[in-house]
């Protein structure tokens, strides 16, 4: 006998409200936001070539990296010569290279082992007592082409967190980086957020030396840099050039309070980055241990005691620059500033265009789709047609449940759906006219037939779900909006074919009680 339990009929009806209630905001008028009162869901969000967007061209500044990588090279070499008791002078980055000249020949081949540690990517040139270390042609390549690589994953990480917006980054050319912003008429706040570096470093403050001598010198000590604070109060600061830990060693970073109620960044570091931190604050106790982002000083108090693993950032911020600087903290830092070469905003012209024909053959193909199965298979291909409508209202919830961006190859991927959805209860019907040809009355027809039809079922869904999994895992922009619809409509068509289809099947069955069933 068909059994349907209590608790599966609950479970159909409540995920079917939860589909309409998000799915509504979607046939309002507007742009939804005015359901937000009574409706939890949002309207679904529009890629770019729907309802246009932001479009930005972005220039990577190698310069600025190159000369990064110089410098800790330089700093490299001091510290080795130093720990090895070689005597060196005019250690300097000049024109793209480093330059240091050893006051003694014989400790030509010392020198040289330190400098082989750089690898294969740096060449080496000696006159004399002196030596140039710069970046060959291959290094220079592949430096570049880490760096873009880089820069890429933290706009990704940065203007979409959530990973649901769907922007478009792609490279073109040696050093650009192109991005599209579905919806984001203002490209200010994007060019906000990428705007900053947000390279964090924790650094020890130089008491050797106050600022205010360094500035009468004109320079600071060897090893040590002076760097303004971040605010406008115009202090300086004498820092080691060393890096104690850096921004790298984050693990998360929220928005917060400090003690006096004031708006700041708490954040935690990772098991190595908390062992470093742990060690020289010990080392350190009496120290200003300052924290430093993008070249400026943040604070800089004083190590009263042993610290691992969680700090907090302080300043003159506001809550929204709290909220904005956790945000890119947790993004990772930049590892070169992004100059903004081109910027425009793209009308949402085409995209409607683009809406209207995918209106057009969404219909068309949900139409034909429930003609078919009325034809072929009766009053269950009916009752499959309502389960196919319900499918499509759980898509269109899903994905304003989960703000996905929709874009022409998702509203294939929607189409495509459409005629998968009927699958299903094809292999079931199909079934159970297999069962009614060898004799079996109609319950035992319809329950042999769902059981001989679920593991077809399952495995044909579970393939095609893996197949978009992929997808979503290797593409990206317009491929993984195709994936997310795709998957979408698989879950939801499984469910409306195996609980939804089949409640209906059975509610009917109990009401009429057929002797015979002609399918």
């Amino acid at each position: 006998m068909l059994q349907f339990e209590s608790w599966k009929k609950i479970l159909v009806l409540l995920v079917t409200v939860l589909g309409i209630v998000y799915a509504a905001p979607n046939a309002m008028p507007g742009d939804g936001s005015e359901s937000g009162n009574f409706l939890p869901g949002q309207k679904i969000n529009l890629g770019l070539d729907l309802q246009g967007g932001s479009h930005l061209l972005l220039r990577v500044d190698m310069d600025v990296v190159i000369q990064e990588r110089l410098e800790s090279m330089a700093e490299t070499i001091r510290l080795e010569f130093r720990q090895q008791k070689l005597r060196f002078s005019d250690l300097d980055v000049v024109d793209g290279t480093v330059v240091v000249t050893l006051r003694n020949a014989s400790d030509g081949d010392a020198a040289r082992e330190v400098f082989q540690e750089f690898g294969p990517v740096v060449s080496i040139t000696q006159d004399g007592p002196g030596y140039s270390i710069a970046f060959n042609e291959q290094g220079l390549i592949d430096l570049q082409s880490r760096t873009i690589e880089q820069s890429m994953e933290i706009i990704r990480r940065r203007i979409d967190p959530d990973g649901t917006k769907e922007p478009v980054i792609q490279r073109q050319g040696a050093d650009r980086v192109l991005v599209q912003l579905p919806g984001v008429d203002d490209p200010e706040e994007i060019k906000r957020l990428l705007g900053r570096t947000a390279k964090l470093t924790f650094q020890l403050v130089d008491t050797s030396i106050t600022a205010q001598e360094v500035r009468e010198r004109g320079r600071a000590p060897s090893g040590s840099i002076l760097l303004p604070a971040d605010d406008d109060s115009g202090e300086f600061f004498v820092v080691e050039k060393r890096v104690m830990v850096s921004g790298e060693l984050l693990d998360s970073a929220q928005a917060s309070f400090d003690q006096n109620n004031r708006p700041a960044v708490t954040f935690a570091l990772n098991a190595e980055g908390a062992k470093k931190f742990g060690r020289v604050t010990g080392a350190n106790i009496g120290r200003p241990f300052a924290i430093i982002l993008d070249g400026k000083v943040v604070s800089a108090p004083t190590i009263q005691s042993q610290i691992f693993g969680n700090g907090q950032i302080t300043g003159n911020f506001s809550v929204a620059e709290t909220n904005e600087l956790s945000l890119i903290l947790r993004a990772g830092a930049l590892p070169a500033p992004l100059i903004v070469m081109e910027e425009r905003s793209i009308g949402p012209g085409l995209g409607a265009d683009s809406v209207a024909a995918g209106q057009i053959a969404a219909f068309v193909g949900l139409a034909l789709v429930m003609v078919y199965m009325v034809l072929s298979y009766g009053l269950f291909g009916l009752l499959a047609d309502v389960a196919l409508l319900v499918n499509v209202v759980l898509i269109l919830g899903a994905l304003s449940a989960i703000q996905a961006t929709l874009t022409l190859p998702g509203i294939a991927g929607i189409v495509l759906t459409m005629g998968m959805a009927v699958d299903a209860n094809v292999l079931v019907f199909e079934r159970i006219r297999e069962e009614l040809r060898r004799g079996r009355n109609v319950m035992a027809a319809i329950e042999g037939g769902y059981k001989r039809a679920i593991s077809t079922i399952v495995d044909a869904n579970l393939t095609t779900l893996f197949a978009a999994l992929f997808l979503y895992i290797f593409g990206s922009g317009p491929i993984k909006g195709f994936a997310v619809t795709l998957s979408i409509g698989i879950a939801t068509s499984l469910f409306t074919a195996v609980m939804v289809t089949r409640l209906l099947v059975i509610l009917w069955l109990e009401r009429r009680r057929p002797r015979e069933l002609v399918l």
